[in-house]
């Protein structure tokens, strides 16, 4: 019996209770079924819709403190909403539970079928969304067979040393800086288009300017060639984050999903100096006394034991908070969505049905956690809103990255 009326349960009707006293569990359930008893004849009393499963198992919560007791009534029904509200005024009405005056306060009539509705609808969306892009070809493939109108027509010229840019550089706030023109053709092909490149292993006056003038994310191969003009870039730009290829990739050679990966795994030049600085100096105008000793140290260290040599130390990627971790241990198989201002501070949790709604409609939102997929349409509303992280259950392949938009996973958040 109890199998099929989880089944046939309709509304929960959620109350609260204060008594002037102290009672037991027995004495609410005597007042719940006693003081309700033939208010509306035999069709409405508690006792016989029991009996017949349109009224399930009624639970009381009660706590006992100085002289007063406080606590919830919950009764699930299979009845219609007249008879479901007629139900709740008579448990309303209670007034005296044991000895001791009582009141007893309606907090909601829980709709159990429009939760499991909207919960089929949102889920029926997303097998939907995902049966749509599994069916659409590639990316990259779509990319593949217009590259060489996008090579003839978009490719500009930028600042009196012509270098090659993508058609949104002039006006966009945060760029990406590349080492030749075959890079920005092959950034433009995965939709970013505020570049520009080097062309050279001297760096152009019209690169340091830009570097000071916005937030430039330089993004490299991963061969020698790289490393050297990274080193460049360091020292004469104002660059904020250094991306790279795969080791013994080009930039040119990567796919869009390589790109987005080099993007979202980028580390800032604070942390960059950072790791060189806890690393021995590289050149000594002296020779070492001993082949073990590290480079000659200044007067005021020679009498210091050697400091253990460090193998060099590799990009972190910044710690997570754990108000981050906790907010998608919440989320996982719920289906909704967390926004979170810029100290972390909860906005609004809502279905992710609605999230993209409320997303043209609210301010002040710097990260975006939410059980679903992210879609190009959440990337787009996100960056339009200034929204700085995206982390959600999986990355739709069909996005394209934006550079001012962080996403992750939930699976990485939590590694």
């Amino acid at each position: 019996m109890g199998t099929s009326q989880t089944f046939t349960i309709k509304y929960v009707i959620h109350a609260r209770f204060e008594i002037d006293g102290v009672v037991e569990k027995p004495d609410v359930i005597g007042a719940v079924f006693g003081q309700t008893e033939g208010l509306f004849g035999s069709e409405l009393d508690l006792r016989e819709l029991q009996k017949t499963g349109r009224i399930g198992r009624i639970e009381i919560d009660l706590h006992s403190k100085n002289d007063h007791t406080t606590g919830s009534i919950t009764v699930p029904t299979s009845l219609d909403r007249v008879s479901t509200a007629l139900i709740t005024a008579s448990v309303e009405s209670i007034n005296r539970i044991g000895p001791c005056s009582a009141k007893v306060i309606l907090d909601k009539i829980e709709d159990i079928r429009e939760a499991r509705r909207k919960i089929i609808i949102d889920r029926a969306k997303e097998i939907l969304h995902k049966w749509n892009i599994e069916s659409m070809p590639s990316v990259d493939e779509v990319y593949k067979e217009i590259s060489e109108t996008i090579k003839v027509g978009k490719v500009e010229k930028y600042g009196p040393e012509d270098l090659p840019s993508g058609p949104t550089l002039e006006n966009s706030r945060e760029i990406i800086v590349v080492e030749g023109r075959a890079d920005i053709i092959n950034l433009m092909r995965c939709g970013l288009t505020n570049t520009v490149a080097l062309e050279g292993a001297k760096v152009p006056d019209t690169i340091k300017r830009l570097t000071k003038e916005r937030e430039a994310t330089a993004l490299l191969d991963g061969d020698r060639g790289g490393d050297l003009i990274q080193k460049e870039l360091l020292q004469v730009t104002n660059v904020k984050y250094i991306g790279r290829a795969p080791r013994g990739k080009e930039i040119e050679e990567c796919n869009c999903k390589e790109i987005a990966e080099a993007i979202e795994n980028r580390v800032s030049v604070a942390e960059l100096h950072r790791q060189q600085n806890t690393q021995p100096p590289q050149q000594n105008t002296q020779p070492p006394q001993q082949n073990t000793q590290p480079p000659q140290q200044p007067q005021t260290q020679r009498k210091q034991q050697p400091a253990p040599e460090r193998a060099p130390s590799r990009p972190q990627k910044p710690q997570i908070p754990e108000q981050i971790k906790e907010a998608v241990k919440s989320l996982q198989g719920t289906l909704e969505a967390l926004l979170l201002n810029d100290k972390l501070e909860q906005i609004e949790r809502l279905p992710v049905s609605q999230l993209a709604e409320k997303l043209q409609q609210i301010e002040h939102v710097n990260v975006i956690i939410f059980d679903g997929i992210i879609t190009q349409r959440i990337v787009d509303k996100a960056a339009d809103k200034n929204i700085k992280k995206i982390i959600a259950s999986r990355v739709s392949e069909a996005v394209k990255p934006v550079p001012t938009v962080e996403m992750s996973t939930f699976q990485e958040t939590l590694r």
